[in-house]
């Protein structure tokens, strides 16, 4: 016979188990790898566009889908490792911001789908089969950052129509950085001005070329697209007022953070796009199904406080074709 006591403490340890229970019947939710070789407390809206395009695909993060962050902060020799650990961890998919972190991620896994951001065209750089039909585990988002680059010398030279040395600040671990480079220089030689090519991979880099610029005062300067810069925009705004320097940079939060001027897609809106893709891949749909997305419009950001505390007038033409102009 079983004692009153014995029988309390049966129901006691039985309530005690229901809630784990519960718990293990609950089914795991799946989970993503993020892949980025930027800074996570520097890059909020990227993080922000992103979980806007997982909410369109009906994923809201710790609730139904968790996300696995890594970030190289800079630190690109970090990326096999921390691909690695997303494939060791088995997540569904890995989104990718950038060619070097995707090619990270294709090393570390043959299986898992990758959605990526690449600059240039991913079929020249055999990421996919073609753009409509990638035919394997991985697409993305062009960002067209390579082909904006002599745009964007055209647009410095709209606003500063007398300027004859342009300065050109590349990241040469930015796998594209040194053949855009030389794209803008020999469409600068074609109008008659001289490019300065300046390298900057790290902090203490970036410092020591607007030492550079600081002394050899050239009339401009183009600030290639680079996640890294990207993510030290505030830091390059900053050192080009220091010198009084006109930049163009490659998207409106460079402008936002008091940049001159920017000419590019919307960094928010491709990491939409690529939540979106996620999302759609957890629900079942094929990478090979969802073909390559390009950018179909890019901003010219202009800041007019900016321009005043330059001491420039801001032509007439570069107001008309601006689509946002920061007062």
């Amino acid at each position: 016979m079983i004692r009153r006591r014995e029988v309390i403490t049966l129901l006691g340890g039985a309530a005690a188990a229901w809630p784990l229970a519960a718990r293990a019947q609950q089914p795991a939710v799946p989970a993503i790898g993020f892949l980025n070789n930027t800074f996570a407390e520097r890059m909020p809206h990227i993080l922000s566009g992103f979980r806007r395009g997982l909410q369109e695909a009906g994923y809201v993060e710790q609730q139904n889908v968790a996300v696995e962050y890594r970030w190289a902060r800079g630190q690109y020799d970090r990326l096999p490792a921390l691909a690695a650990d997303l494939a060791a961890r088995s997540v569904s998919v890995i989104v990718a911001g950038g060619e070097l972190p995707t090619r990270a991620a294709m090393t570390a896994t043959a299986t898992t789908p990758i959605v990526f951001s690449v600059p240039g065209d991913p079929v020249k750089l055999g990421l996919v089969a073609s753009l409509n039909r990638p035919g394997g585990k991985l697409t993305g988002v062009v960002t067209f950052t390579s082909v904006v680059e002599v745009k964007k010398l055209g647009l410095l030279l709209e606003m500063l129509p007398r300027a004859a040395v342009i300065a050109m600040l590349i990241n040469p671990h930015n796998p594209p950085a040194e053949l855009d480079a030389k794209e803008v220089e020999a469409a600068a030689n074609h109008r008659g001005r001289r490019l300065q090519v300046l390298h900057a991979s790290d902090d203490q880099a970036i410092e020591a070329a607007f030492s550079v610029l600081a002394g050899q005062r050239p009339d401009a300067l183009l600030v290639a697209g680079d996640p890294f810069f990207n993510s030290n925009r505030e830091k390059l705004v900053a050192l080009a007022a220091r010198i009084s320097l006109p930049a163009i940079y490659e998207f409106r939060e460079f402008v936002s953070a008091g940049g001159l001027m920017s000419y590019g897609a919307s960094l928010p809106d491709i990491y939409r796009q690529m939540g979106m893709y996620a999302g759609q891949i957890l629900k079942g749909t094929k990478p090979a199904e969802l073909p390559v997305v390009q950018p179909t419009k890019f901003e010219l950001v202009v800041n007019l406080a900016t321009a005043k505390a330059l001491g420039l007038e801001v032509p007439p033409v570069v107001l008309a074709i601006a689509d946002e102009v920061i007062e």
